[in-house]
C-alpha cells in the first residue's frame, strides 16, 4: 500500500490545478484565434479607398470571405463605381447591430450617414458557429430566430439610407473537421432563413452559396471556410456582376 504525506498530495493537488488551469486557458486562446486563411496583418481589403468623383459609391459588409474578393471586386469595377468595405471582419449579425451606424457612416460628415448607392451585404458563416453542444443539440452563436430577428433589423437600418441593397447568401463549408465547427446543413437553414427576410423586404440575392458549391472541392481550401485564389475570384465576378446590375437598373 502506497503512503503519501501531506506535504506531496498539497503537490499534487496543486500541480492538477495548474494543468486544468493552463488547459482551459489553452482552449479559450484557441478559440479566440483567427482561422486559418482569414485577416491577415494591414490586409489591403481593410484598406479604405478615395473616392473618385463621379462614380457611385457601394458598401461592401461580410466577414473574412468578403474580405477575400474585396481587391478583386474593387479591380473588376475600376472607373464604374468607388467600392468601400467596413473596416473590419463584420462577423456575426450581433456585431452588425453594433457597429452598423459607424460603417454606414464612413465618408460622411458629423457622424451622418455618408450616400451610398448600392450596399452588397452577408451575416451567417459566424452566427452558424457551433459553440457548443447542448441537451438538445448544437449551441450556436445567433440561434436561427435571432438570426431572423437580427436580419430584419438590419435591413431596416440600411434602408433607411435610400441605397440598393444586395443581399450575398453565406457560402458553403466543407465537411471536415472545423474549428469552431459548421455544418453545411446549417448554411443551407441560415441561408433559407436570410431567403424569407430578402424576399419580404424585396432584396435581390447575389447567391453566393450557388456560385461555389457545385466547385466547392476545387475552389475552397481543404478543411476550411476559406478560398483558394480561383475561388476568389468567382465570387469576385458575381459579387460585381451583381453590383453593376443594380447600378445600371432603374
Amino acid at each position: 500500500m502506497q503512503h503519501f504525506s501531506a506535504r506531496s498530495v498539497l503537490i499534487r493537488t496543486s500541480l492538477v490545478t495548474t494543468l486544468s488551469f493552463l488547459a482551459a486557458a489553452y482552449g479559450l486562446a484557441s478559440a479566440s484565434t483567427p482561422e486559418p486563411g482569414g485577416e491577415k496583418p494591414n490586409d489591403p481589403a481593410l484598406v479604405d479607398v478615395p473616392d473618385q468623383p463621379g462614380l457611385p459609391r457601394v458598401l461592401l459588409i461580410g466577414d473574412s470571405i468578403s474580405m477575400g474578393y474585396t481587391p478583386l471586386v474593387r479591380d473588376l469595377l475600376k472607373g464604374k463605381a468607388n467600392v468601400h468595405r467596413v473596416g473590419e471582419n463584420g462577423g456575426p449579425t450581433i456585431n452588425g447591430l453594433k457597429e452598423m451606424s459607424s460603417w454606414l457612416a464612413m465618408g460622411g460628415t458629423d457622424g451622418q450617414p455618408a450616400k451610398w448607392d448600392v450596399i452588397h451585404f452577408n451575416f451567417g458563416l459566424h452566427d452558424l458557429k457551433q459553440l457548443k453542444q447542448g441537451p438538445s443539440g448544437p449551441v450556436y452563436e445567433v440561434p436561427p430566430d435571432d438570426y431572423a430577428k437580427n436580419l430584419q433589423q438590419l435591413v431596416t437600418i440600411m434602408k433607411a439610407t435610400g441605397a440598393k441593397l444586395i443581399w450575398a447568401s453565406t457560402t458553403p463549408v466543407p465537411d471536415a473537421p472545423l474549428r469552431p465547427m459548421r455544418s453545411e446543413a446549417d448554411v443551407v437553414k441560415y441561408n433559407e432563413i436570410a431567403a424569407g427576410v430578402m424576399q419580404q423586404n424585396s432584396i435581390p440575392i447575389d447567391d453566393l452559396f450557388a456560385a461555389v458549391q457545385p466547385q466547392q472541392a476545387d475552389l475552397q481550401a481543404k478543411n476550411n471556410v476559406h478560398f483558394k485564389p480561383a475561388g476568389y475570384q468567382v465570387l469576385a465576378q458575381h459579387v460585381a456582376d451583381s453590383i453593376e446590375k443594380a447600378l445600371t437598373a432603374p
